[in-house]
């Protein structure tokens, strides 16, 4: 099976890729970047991509989607440091298989690049369960009603990324970009980008590295 590494983490890759060596039917690549992603997925064509959410430019969830839209597509595991129900479920509706957080054990890790690798889903058992309540919740998430999309435009402007930056980062006009944002402001009821920048902080949607 071949196994594409995408975190832009050198210890992190090199952890995964220490984990792994034990399995000699395995082939390893690497990427840092969602971009160089994509590049080695068309060139080398992996069978599943282990991927953090928290990526430079291109983010996870934007990476997702294009993967899945690939002539092969990978199956797609991510692994994040977003241990939470929301990050899992946006994961999941742009199209991976499986979710673990980097916080669990090696065993568990383990166990879904397993399952995914053999075409199945998984999602680490504690997040699994709250998963499953989160749609019943009450009040909801504040960033429930974001697409995948929308959440990875918070996420790029939470990082003090610019419109502009933001277009280039995900391949796409100002315009598109600033008509997105329109439509994120009126879902959350604020009229400021500078108040996107805060609810993005407040809900650790930006990453932390």
């Amino acid at each position: 099976m071949r196994i594409l590494i995408v975190d832009d983490h050198a210890i992190v890759r090199a952890g995964l890729r220490r984990m792994l060596t034990e399995e000699v039917r395995l082939e390893l690549r690497e990427a840092a970047s969602g971009k160089e992603a994509i590049g080695i997925c068309r060139d080398w064509r992996p069978d599943l991509v282990i991927l953090d959410l928290n990526l430079p430019g291109l983010g996870g969830l934007e990476l997702i989607k294009r993967l899945r839209m690939e002539e092969e597509a990978p199956r797609i595991l991510v692994l994040s440091m977003h241990d939470d129900p929301l990050h899992a479920m946006r994961a999941l509706q742009a199209g991976a298989a499986g979710y673990v957080g980097k916080t669990a054990a090696p065993a568990e890790i383990l166990e879904g690049i397993r399952r995914v690798g053999e075409g199945r889903n998984y999602v680490a058992p504690p997040l699994a369960q709250e998963l499953a309540l989160f749609s019943a919740r009450t009040p909801a998430h504040p960033l429930a009603d974001l697409s995948p999309r929308e959440l990875e435009i918070l996420r790029l402007l939470g990082e003090g990324r610019s419109l502009q930056q933001i277009a280039d980062a995900l391949g796409l006009g100002y315009k598109t970009i600033a008509n997105s944002c329109g439509q994120i402001k009126s879902k959350l009821g604020v009229q400021r980008t500078a108040e996107l920048i805060r609810i993005a902080v407040e809900n650790k949607v930006a990453s932390e590295s």
